[in-house]
């Protein structure tokens, strides 16, 4: 695998989504009831995420070693998130949505009530691969487009990938993605290929095959991430 160190980077899905690694407020929805069972309802806008999600645990009655082995995610990772030291990457979303029994995009934005949604460029809310509490130094972040879109099954983004300092193991989740290159360079590794991408570039996989999406090059890159999920 090529560039790896310093360039390598954890995808979207970020190798706290495999089970094998190491890694370690206001009622949050009005209706949380209503998106378990598949509805959008309003959120607090202004709650981290982190106390979402256990929010939502807490409302279904599971401890952390519950929703730990519903996803496979170690218990002090949970923690973490919970506590809001470090920024569940959207592929742990995505397991934390299907555990909890809920629309995964609800834990970011929580939805709205209307048929379509506009973002404005001044009104999206960038969010950190890692909490404030630590560094951003081989994360990368990302900004909601469609936070306020009733029963969505696509979840959109601007992601800026950044130079790593760990290296990164593939990972997978339930789903489907397309990349589009907005600026720099992008490396893509799906399953056993490898694919250089540059701006107007493209690619679409699926999310259970192992990939990991990196820059490449000295540079950060920036792409439009389209993460769907199939409802139950």
């Amino acid at each position: 695998m090529a560039d790896k160190g310093e360039n390598g980077h954890h995808d979207l899905m970020s190798q706290m989504g495999n089970p094998s690694g190491n890694s370690r407020e206001d009622d949050f929805l009005a209706g949380v009831d209503a998106v378990a069972a598949g509805q959008q309802a309003p959120a607090d806008e202004s709650l981290p995420v982190g106390v979402r999600i256990a929010k939502a645990r807490e409302l279904r009655g599971l401890s952390l070693e519950d929703l730990s082995q519903r996803t496979g995610l170690p218990v002090d990772a949970l923690a973490e998130i919970e506590a809001n030291e470090a920024s569940p990457p959207l592929g742990v979303l995505v397991k934390l949505g299907k555990a909890l029994d809920m629309r995964w995009g609800a834990l970011i934005s929580g939805g709205g009530e209307t048929a379509y949604t506009v973002t404005r460029v001044a009104d999206r809310q960038q969010m950190s691969r890692q909490g404030e509490a630590k560094s951003t130094s081989y994360g990368y972040t990302y900004e909601t487009l469609a936070p306020h879109k009733t029963n969505r099954n696509m979840e959109p983004f601007i992601v800026t990938l950044e130079a790593a300092s760990q290296e990164v193991q593939p990972s997978a989740h339930d789903g489907q993605e397309f990349i589009y290159v907005l600026e720099g360079s992008m490396e893509a590794l799906v399953d056993d290929a490898v694919e250089i991408l540059g701006p107007g570039d493209s690619i679409y996989y699926d999310s259970s095959v192992p990939h990991v999406l990196r820059p490449h090059g000295s540079g950060p890159a920036k792409i439009l991430a389209v993460i769907y999920s199939q409802e139950k």
